[in-house]
């Protein structure tokens, strides 16, 4: 889908997402300085930084995998703490990380429900319904726009790109509210990508699930998303909509590591 063929988000969308001065040390370490950031109902929002810059600290702190040492996060205007990654998931946020924790030897249908299966009883025993879960999961990625052709293949017969819209098919059925993909678009080519960023379009276009996408493509940012924020040593230095900047001014910024404001008062 063409980024023009989408209306913008409306300026009225709710902020559902506020990680509001958070700070984390590892030791002597400081993966993260005062962290800000929102999050809007339908947003997709591309976190961006080099390795090191705090990305992954960020989004354990919000998946409940690590708690910060100061600052406060608000789902829907309401102060909740992450103690764990199902706390997280109780409030509608579902990560999809890079080892995507599907099962290469299982079908297609079956990582669909890993964990959460649907069952049906037969002469008093308690069984799985495949076939339920075969036709869900058909449909299911049929509304997602994923095209995959048996759903009973298993997963190491897909291409990277299938493997990652399965993930994240799997993500979304739970009808999460923010979904964190965590560079999904690592290690896949040209055409896998495609297939990704396809999927992420969709949503975007629905604008029913908000989306956090740690992405290091400048290019596809302005594809997919709505506005940046760049972090660069543990501190956000640049929040702006893709609409209001560009790749070319964006990689100006990355080069300076110092944000929008140190590059505006370069001499031209």
């Amino acid at each position: 889908m063409n980024a023009q063929s989408i209306p913008p988000l409306g300026a009225d969308a709710p902020v559902i997402l506020e990680m509001s001065h958070i700070s984390k040390s590892f030791g002597a370490v400081t993966a993260l300085v005062d962290v800000s950031i929102r999050l809007r109902r339908g947003e997709v929002l591309a976190l961006v930084g080099d390795n090191g810059a705090g990305k992954s600290t960020l989004i354990k702190i919000l998946s409940g995998f690590h708690q910060p040492d100061t600052g406060t996060i608000a789902s829907k205007g309401r102060q909740v703490r992450f103690a764990s990654p199902r706390d997280a998931r109780a409030h509608g946020i579902e990560t999809v990380y890079q080892d995507l924790a599907l099962i290469g030897d299982l079908p297609i249908y079956h990582n669909m429900f890993l964990g959460r299966e649907y069952h049906k009883r037969f002469l008093g025993l308690n069984l799985l319904d495949n076939r339920k879960m075969r036709e869900l999961a058909q449909t299911y990625l049929g509304t997602l726009g994923i095209s995959i052709p048996n759903v009973n293949s298993t997963v190491d017969l897909l291409s990277g790109g299938q493997r990652q819209c399965i993930a994240v098919a799997r993500s979304i059925y739970s009808s999460p509210s923010i979904l964190v993909l965590d560079e999904p678009l690592a290690a896949l080519g040209v055409r896998e990508s495609a297939h990704v960023l396809g999927l992420i379009q969709n949503l975007r276009r629905q604008r029913n699930v908000s989306v956090i996408l740690i992405v290091h493509n400048y290019n596809q940012i302005f594809e997919v998303c709505d506005r940046i924020n760049f972090l660069h040593a543990g501190e956000i230095v640049l929040d702006a909509s893709t609409s209001e900047t560009s790749e070319e001014e964006l990689i100006r910024i990355v080069k300076s590591g110092l944000g929008r404001r140190a590059v505006d008062a370069q001499p031209a």
